[in-house]
């Protein structure tokens, strides 16, 4: 659907051709959930190097592994005008410790993000930041390998949905003169562990605001350094949610490929493995 997307774009602009005139790195990598961002938080920032006057996709290879999980996301995203976003991810979590080594969790999530003000590049005089306003909306698609114990569905570990819809708010600013990137992002939310364990719980349901913030600095042209911290809700019993963060560096040979890897900490994910899960995140992402 988001590649036809793009077929279309590109066939409305006719004799046009798309171009990649955005600066190096402003285009971000892929967030774990699709958006054009950070690992952990998505940004103001359109995905991909198309200008106003253009289009751009690119897809995405994530894979995060802590002690005792591991999570898996691909997708695609789609840039048009540097204004609006479309992306789809999906997303497979794994256990690997008994007794949820059979553990195996799917959801695929759907995103929109529109630029309603400021330029992060161009406004380097301006006190406003980029701002963008987006949604992700999740489904999740069951639980398998807990089968023994009846466990089918989210909803059977306390998780009052199985789908759900997640709003933000991201401002970014972009300081050339420093080769700084500022984000701080404001998620409504009711997701467990980002949806994987459903949305809303038997300790709360109610959509909670969320902090999400970033920093990422220019090393060299082409390699970025960084961190990430985003608050997370905790709605369930069995599932001892705690902030996320990360620390990463991401490396951008040309405008069709960046790498990013980091250290990650995702807290506690259930009373089962009660205890930090802190490992490595990798992702690649290709793309025009």
């Amino acid at each position: 659907m988001v590649l036809a997307c793009a077929a279309c774009i590109g066939a409305a602009h006719g004799a046009q051709a798309q171009d990649m005139g955005k600066l190096l790195a402003t285009g971000g990598v892929s967030q774990v959930e699709g958006a054009g961002g950070g690992g952990l938080t998505p940004w103001a920032l359109i995905t991909s190097y198309g200008t106003v006057d253009s289009y751009g996709a690119n897809v995405h290879a994530t894979r995060v592994q802590t002690r005792d999980y591991g999570l898996t996301s691909y997708g695609v995203a789609v840039g048009i005008a540097d204004r609006v976003e479309l992306s789809f991810a999906n997303q497979t979590f794994t256990g690997e410790l008994a007794p949820l080594d059979q553990l195996n969790i799917k959801q695929d999530i759907v995103g929109l993000k529109v630029r309603v003000a400021g330029d992060a590049v161009y406004d380097q005089f301006a006190a406003m930041p980029q701002i963008a306003l987006g949604l992700q909306y999740k489904r999740n698609k069951g639980v398998d390998g807990l089968g023994a114990l009846g466990v089918t569905n989210v909803t059977q570990l306390g998780a009052k949905k199985d789908s759900g819809l997640d709003l933000y708010a991201s401002a970014t600013k972009i300081y050339l003169a420093q080769s700084l990137l500022l984000n701080g992002t404001l998620r409504l939310t009711k997701a467990n562990q980002m949806g994987l364990l459903g949305f809303g719980g038997d300790r709360k349901d109610r959509y909670q605001p969320m902090l999400e913030v970033s920093a990422a600095y220019l090393l060299t042209r082409k390699l970025v350094a960084g961190a990430e911290y985003r608050m997370k809700p905790h709605n369930l019993s069995v599932d001892n949610e705690g902030a996320y963060s990360d620390l990463f560096l991401a490396y951008f040979p040309n405008r069709n490929l960046s790498l990013t890897a980091a250290y990650v900490d995702l807290g506690e994910i259930t009373v089962f493995n009660p205890r930090r899960q802190r490992g490595w995140y990798f992702s690649a992402q290709a793309g025009f």
